[in-house]
């Protein structure tokens, strides 16, 4: 678990539309890594390309090398399935299949892989629940459908579901947008936790969570209209925050601009 993550030259199109330009940074494990930056500049887009997600939209295509430890996961004959299962994804709204039981949701991966076993489907069910800090919540009812749940429960419920597999990396594209401040801390408190154990890569717009979660901090921005977006600097959080290198950076989180 835990793997480091390298992206070099990345270049991602949509179509002949140039959406992020020359993008090189490193991700090492066990560490959170957040991604700000103003509104369209490709937090989001950039994070999708670090396990492929973007290729589910038609006329996607990148440029450049996304490694994992070593070894380039848009390589010849790898195939993106392996890879969502290696690096996995918690998305903006939480997504449980809402008619499925809490206990279906968390264990959907393992079934996809071929695992029937029910003793098996059981503990890493247990454990996911207990990783993703939800099991005393809802051990008693994980018949019940995940659509019951509340909306903090259910985004904790999501990252249960993508820890099941073993990922070796943790995607998450702003985790706690659509949450209230006490599920927002919640979350928080889980990401500092799981980072024990996976390598995190966070977006997010809020930039005191940005501050508290994470240890180093990336900003991107446009630099210009109709233009790529692109990464201006990356440091360690502290750094970012107290004595960032660039004056666009200094004036995104002071307010100034975004």
């Amino acid at each position: 678990m835990a793997k480091r993550l390298d992206i070099n030259d990345l270049n991602i199109y949509y179509g002949k539309f140039h959406a992020v330009k020359n993008v090189s940074l490193q991700v090492p494990p066990r560490y959170v890594t957040a991604f700000i930056g103003p509104s369209g500049c490709g937090k989001s887009t950039v994070l999708r390309t670090l396990n492929r997600m973007h290729e589910e939209t038609p006329g996607a295509r990148v440029e450049g090398s996304v490694e994992l430890d070593g070894e380039n996961i848009y390589g010849r004959g790898v195939s993106p399935v392996s890879v969502r299962t290696t690096i996995g994804m918690v998305f903006q709204r939480p997504n449980p299949f809402p008619t499925m039981s809490i206990r279906d949701n968390v264990v959907a991966g393992l079934r996809l892989q071929g695992v029937r076993n029910k003793s098996q489907l059981d503990e890493v069910c247990e454990r996911s629940l207990r990783g993703a800090n939800l099991w005393e919540e809802v051990k008693d009812r994980l018949r019940k459908p995940g659509g019951s749940l509340s909306g903090g429960q259910q985004q904790r419920l999501c990252i249960a579901r993508a820890i099941a597999v073993s990922p070796d990396v943790l995607l998450m594209d702003e985790p706690c947008s659509a949450l209230d401040p006490i599920s927002t801390l919640a979350i928080e408190d889980l990401i500092t936790e799981l980072k024990k154990d996976y390598t995190i890569v966070i977006v997010t717009h809020n930039m005191q969570q940005a501050a508290r979660v994470s240890d180093q901090t990336a900003f991107f921005n446009l630099s210009g209209v109709g233009q790529p977006g692109e990464l201006i600097e990356i440091n360690d959080t502290e750094t970012i925050f107290s004595n960032p290198d660039k004056k666009a950076t200094e004036d995104y989180i002071s307010g100034r601009f975004g």
